[in-house]
């Protein structure tokens, strides 16, 4: 069996409660390279938490998150320690934000943003960092000439972009995703979905993806996950499972019955 036929990120029996309040429940499953998988339901129903707990931001009560490390070698995310997490998000992780002021350093550049993460993984010569920065500013739609500006000088879904540009420059494997046109007016989160969808299938990203918009995960994944009061109860091919939902539920969602 080749890497790629091997999953990038399982998981088995994950929960989380705090204390009487649950999270999430035993959530299995496996993730592979150039995947996207799309976690849907309403609010409170788990799927913020379920992000959190793969991402290594929350740590579970219940069940393992596991990563295949680029040397192949299949780690609990539970087991490495700081630094090594640290690396992890610095080289083979990305994590969009719904509001992009908690993924960017707003005291400094555009161009800097992106070229710290060229230099946290060892990148010396500023010219290149540079190059790489007005390259990646590019494909994210941005004009070169705002390279020296302040985030705060960008509109919302500039700065949504220049947080994309941030995360991907490293090339990273596996990229997290919470509500990322959530605020966006609908003209601008049409231009960023597409703009996700391109690079996404360009770079073989895998990608979670947690949305409360069936229309954001119809247009990038692969497959979806329906959560209802912290469990899965739905999943399968996204337009399978938007376009016959076995569930009751899921059935509402898609009827755009129940609120975000």
């Amino acid at each position: 069996m080749s890497m790629m036929d091997q999953p990038l990120l399982m998981t088995e029996g994950l929960g989380k409660s705090y204390g009487r309040q649950l999270g999430c429940r035993d959530v299995s499953f496996n993730l592979y390279e150039g995947e996207v998988l799309a976690i849907v339901g309403e609010s409170g129903s788990g799927k913020s938490t379920l992000l959190q707990l793969l991402s290594t931001q929350m740590a579970p009560t219940a069940g393992r998150v596991c990563y295949r490390m680029r040397d192949g070698v299949t780690r609990d995310l539970a087991t490495l320690g700081e630094a090594e997490r640290r690396f992890l998000y610095r080289t083979d992780w990305g994590y969009v934000h719904q509001d992009p002021a908690m993924g960017l350093r707003m005291k400094v550049s555009a161009g800097a943003n992106v070229g710290e993460r060229l230099m946290a993984v060892g990148w010396e010569h500023y010219g290149r960092i540079r190059k790489s920065a007005q390259s990646w500013l590019e494909r994210v739609e941005i004009e070169v000439g705002r390279i020296d500006d302040s985030p705060h000088t960008y509109s919302g879904g500039m700065r949504q972009r220049l947080q994309i540009a941030r995360n991907l420059v490293t090339e990273p494997r596996l990229i997290f995703m919470d509500e990322p046109t959530g605020g966006l007016d609908v003209s601008v989160q049409a231009r960023l979905l597409d703009l996700l969808r391109n690079l996404v299938a360009e770079l073989g990203l895998a990608v979670v993806i947690v949305t409360h918009d069936l229309a954001v995960a119809r247009l990038l994944s692969h497959r979806i996950m329906v959560m209802k009061e912290g469990r899965v109860i739905e999943t399968g091919l996204t337009d399978q499972v938007l376009d016959d939902p076995r569930e009751p539920y899921t059935q509402l969602l898609v009827s755009s019955i129940l609120p975000a």
